[in-house]
């Protein structure tokens, strides 16, 4: 397909017919100025072939001029069938066309499916691949629904980039039999292989019926292990009820009970003869208690006499020597109190010759610091009145607003001139000045611009008023311009640019002022002034009588001999407080002492008071007696132990036998109710034909494993389909790239030699760009280098579609903005290159930058409506 002429009528703009007729192939070229309706001639064309004629979309009302009315469109394209002639109009009374030869070939509908056709289906049309709009350079961006058809439409030349390509991949159907692989695995199982669907229902069934298998397995079970337990209830009971076991264990129950009654009774005598001992015993314990209490009270009471008279004796001695060095500690502490105050007298001439000898040192010091307050006092006051003076008038960036309104306003006065109507006046012989506008004479031969309203003086005719029409061209911009100007001239208080340009020179000088002045303070007080006050302050001034100055050295050897006097005082009254404290303590324990022994004394005298009156020698005999009674009492418990029987064989004799007879009752109570129920488990179970449900389950188990295991295998073989197809796949765009680089190696060539593009093989659009060695991400080029190389790419898209027997004319609008004057000519190469049997449009408003391109030279002028 090739495009032979563009027609336009009430498409923005255009309310009147408009057209571009004589494009031919190679390379065409249509560079005018901005607003001459270039783009809109390229969403005209994108219109015609992707919106249909019913379409109220934004993006064809916003094809409707603002007047109103019904956006037309006419394409005459050529292809291998002729030519023919495409039409459509939008929005009132909508239509669709398609005619050769003035024979109607397809309308309405028809003809959108025509149109859809010659361009290859819905994603195969050359929009988004060759067509370039203004600003849209990069192969990539859009919305998710644009990159997934500029997707569709790069896999689709891929199909058709050879017939190897073709024979090893299927091309499209390659990707139809993907999909539908997906799609059935995808009915099968997630994302991550889990199942669902049917192979979930079949996995479920499986558990299912194995969850019944096993139930019945277990009631088989049960029933089994509940027939054996019968025979064992019943094995058990019979023994148990015979009647010799039972006799047996009665007569053992009768014996068992009378020797443990024996066996008591004579425990208990035992018991009482035991008694009598203990009570001999603790008769003989406290009779021997009181003899020796007695024995030993009265040996107390005499040692406790003895000490009592030795610690009087001790408590005497140690507080004579307490009051001896109490005296001592008296006297160091007065000659201790005469030393301190000798050199603290000291202390203080020292000091007095400290400062008198400070205060003749500071004077210099003083002066300097006086000296540098008052330099940063001044530079302080400069600082705060620069301040002021810098706040006040517009800053930089202000100024640079208003230059830049100025500028503006220059622009739009010389755009409203440039675009305005103009006078030329050619005088008579003799009459020059004869015609004045505005009170000035016109020129010779110079052209006058006329933005609005002006009268023209013509000498000895009158006057001529001229309306060049509402405001002229470019007026709303010149008024806009200069409100502007004056609204940021009023905000900074300035009458004009040119005062305002003072009062920033003004400011710009008071800041240079402050920020001189700062560097004065900080280098004079860089603490602050404060700082320095208080270092002034504490140089003390001189203010004693020359004649009373005092020796420094002097003094502190003063000092330091009173200050030896005074250690050795406090030497000697540290001692003599070290004695008193160690007096005090010794006679503090002597004292301790001496309370002790007199209250050791009482103690013993109260204990041979509660002896009583009796003396020993009727103690002694009293625990005699005793010891013969004790003695009389152990022989007769100790012939009845001898004789005991074994009372503890026969309480376990006893419970015994009475443990074996409540087992056997137990045992029996037991055993009858568990037979019962055993016998009803087994009849219930017998009628329910657990055996062949079992059965018939493992069958059914059996089945629906059979149908899981095909499902299991069916997803495997899905599985390894789609990774097979994958391969295939990838392999197909790996000698898809190789054509790419064969088209793209001498393109890139005129630019960067031996400079190599990589491919990202999801999205089929080059990531890197190698040069000189260098792999470069495509995101970070400049943008004058990316749409270079997105513009080379889409060339070599276009000729490998012409390889492949689909014709599409490449449409670039303003695709070169960023690109400078050395590449855009190595550019203009490129594109003459693929020229040869492609058609090309190129769109641009920078005319000079074009006119060197070469081509066939397009206009878009007015057309007649036949």
């Amino acid at each position: 397909m090739r495009f032979r002429a563009i027609a336009l009528e009430n498409v923005r703009r255009f309310a009147g017919r408009s057209a571009v007729d004589g494009i031919g192939d190679g390379l065409n070229v249509l560079a005018e100025p901005n607003e001459h309706g270039k783009s809109t001639l390229f969403d005209a064309v994108q219109a015609l072939f992707f919106k249909p004629h019913g379409s109220k979309d934004k993006e064809v009302r916003a094809l409707q001029p603002h007047a109103g009315g019904a956006p037309e469109v006419t394409i005459e394209i050529e292809t291998d069938e002729g030519r023919f002639v495409l039409w459509k109009r939008w929005l009132s009374k909508p239509a669709a066309t398609v005619s050769q030869d003035g024979r109607l070939v397809a309308q309405a509908d028809a003809a959108e499916a025509w149109i859809a056709q010659i361009l290859g289906g819905e994603d195969g049309g050359p929009s988004g691949l060759l067509w370039v709009r203004q600003g849209m350079t990069a192969l990539g961006g859009g919305s998710p629904k644009e990159e997934k058809a500029a997707l569709e439409r790069r896999r689709d030349l891929m199909s058709t980039v050879g017939h190897e390509v073709e024979a090893m991949t299927g091309g499209r159907r390659m990707d139809l039999a993907l999909a539908r692989c997906r799609e059935e695995l995808d009915v099968l199982a997630t994302k991550t292989l889990r199942p669902r669907g049917p192979w979930k229902a079949a996995q479920d069934r499986v558990e299912a019926l194995e969850v019944e298998r096993d139930a019945l397995a277990a009631t088989s079970d049960a029933l089994h292990e509940a027939l054996q337990e019968r025979r064992r209830v019943r094995r058990a009971l019979a023994e148990i009820e015979d009647p010799d076991a039972t006799t047996g264990r009665a007569d053992r129950l009768t014996q068992a009970t009378a020797a443990h009654a024996a066996a008591l009774r004579h425990a208990e005598d035992v018991e009482a003869a035991s008694r009598r001992v203990e009570a001999g015993r603790i008769s003989v314990t406290r009779a021997q208690e009181r003899l020796e209490a007695l024995r030993t009270a009265l040996s107390e009471q005499t040692a406790a006499r003895e000490a009592v008279d030795a610690a009087l004796a001790e408590a005497e001695r140690a507080a004579a020597e307490r009051d001896a060095a109490q005296g001592a500690l008296d006297a160091a502490e007065e000659a201790l109190g005469v030393a301190q105050k000798a050199r603290e007298a000291a202390e203080a001439s020292r000091r007095l010759a400290e400062r008198q000898r400070a205060a003749r040192d500071g004077v210099a010091r003083r002066r300097e610091l006086a000296q540098r307050i008052a330099e940063a006092e001044a530079a302080r006051r400069t600082v705060e009145e620069a301040a002021a003076m810098a706040g006040q008038g517009p800053d930089a960036a202000t100024m640079r607003r208003l230059e830049t309104l100025a500028a503006e306003r220059a622009a739009a006065v010389a755009a409203r001139a440039a675009s305005a109507p103009q006078v030329v006046m050619r005088h008579a012989p003799d009459r020059a000045g004869s015609v004045r506008m505005d009170g000035a004479p016109l020129v010779e031969g110079q052209a006058v611009a006329i933005p609005g309203r002006v009268r023209l003086e013509i000498d000895g005719i009158g006057t001529l008023d001229v309306f060049p029409g509402s405001g002229g061209p470019g007026g709303d911009a010149v008024e806009a311009a200069e409100r502007a100007l004056e609204k940021a001239l009023a905000a900074v208080g300035a009458a004009d640019l040119a005062a305002a340009r003072v009062a920033a020179d003004m400011r710009a000088d008071a800041e240079r002022r402050r920020r001189e002045a700062k560097a004065v303070l900080d280098s004079l007080a860089p603490d602050g002034l404060d700082p320095l006050r208080a270092m002034l302050a504490a140089i003390p001034e001189m203010t004693e009588d020359a004649d009373a100055l005092l020796d420094p050295a002097a003094a502190e050897t003063a000092v330091e001999a009173a200050e030896d006097a005074r250690v050795a005082a406090q030497s000697v009254r540290d001692a003599g407080a070290g004695r008193l404290s160690d007096a005090r303590m010794i006679a503090a324990r002597a004292e301790a002492a001496a309370s002790g022994a007199e209250d050791r004394l009482d103690r013993a005298e109260q204990a041979v008071a509660r002896v009583g009156d009796e003396d020993e020698a009727t103690l002694a005999a009293q625990f005699d007696r005793a010891r013969e009674a004790l003695d009389a009492a152990v022989a007769v418990h100790t012939e009845k132990a001898r004789t005991a029987p074994d009372l503890a064989g026969a309480e376990a004799a006893l419970a015994r036998a009475r443990a074996v007879d409540r087992e056997a009752r137990e045992t029996i109570g037991r055993l009858k109710p568990e037979l019962a129920r055993l016998d009803e488990r087994i009849s219930r179970g017998a009628g329910d034909a657990v055996e062949e449900r079992l059965t018939e389950a493992e069958e059914r188990v059996t089945a629906a494993r059979a149908d899981l295991q095909r499902i299991e295998h069916e997803v495997a073989v899905l599985k390894r389909l789609e990774g097979a197809l994958d391969a295939a796949k990838a392999e197909a765009r790996e000698r898809y790239f190789a054509p790419v680089a064969a088209e793209l190696r001498p393109l890139l060539a005129l630019l960067w030699p031996e400079a190599e593009l990589r491919w990202e093989q999801e999205t089929l659009l080059p990531t890197t760009l190698c040069r000189g060695g260098v792999e470069e991400p495509i995101s970070i080029l400049s943008g004058g280098t990316q749409e270079q190389v997105a513009l080379l790419v889409r060339l070599a898209f276009a000729r490998m579609l012409a390889k492949a027997g689909r014709h599409a004319p490449v449409i670039l609008d303003d695709a070169l903005v960023f690109t400078d004057d050395d590449r855009i000519e190595r550019m203009f190469d490129a594109l003459h290159r693929q020229a040869g049997d492609l058609q090309i449009l190129v769109l641009s408003c920078r005319q000079r930058a074009f006119r060197d391109l070469g081509g066939r030279t397009l206009r878009l002028t007015p057309a007649d409506p036949a």
